[in-house]
């Protein structure tokens, strides 16, 4: 069973910084594609940013220059750092894990989700 636990969220102002992290617990971390995730009040949930197994990261419109996701494959962890917020970054942030098990399953699995808030 793979699990992901998402840190780091908060409340912050324009202009200001925040690093989330993941923990994944499970699986082969070194190949898994992992990804985050947010969901703004009303709204459905889109990608942010994607890092592969060989670091090859993509990133929204939206967030391109001023978000960097990164992994750490020896902590089994992966961050979001994320600055020059403004009001539209806010929503809930969730973490993604996608590649397979030890014993060769697929698997996808989301974090419960982190709540980032930037007010003016």
């Amino acid at each position: 069973q793979v699990q992901l636990v998402e840190s780091g969220g908060g409340l912050v102002q324009v202009g200001e910084s925040l690093r989330l992290s993941c923990v994944v617990s499970g699986g082969i971390f070194s190949t898994s594609k992992l990804s985050w995730h947010r969901q703004a009040a009303g709204k459905g949930r889109e990608l942010v940013a994607l890092i592969v197994s060989d670091h090859t990261t993509t990133y929204s419109d939206s967030v391109k220059g001023r978000f960097t996701i990164s992994r750490d494959n020896a902590k089994k962890t992966v961050y979001l750092q994320m600055n020059s917020l403004n009001l539209d970054d806010t929503g809930v942030y969730y973490c993604r894990s996608e590649g397979y098990s030890r014993d060769w399953k697929h698997y996808d699995s989301w974090g419960q989700g982190t709540q980032v808030t930037v007010s003016s």
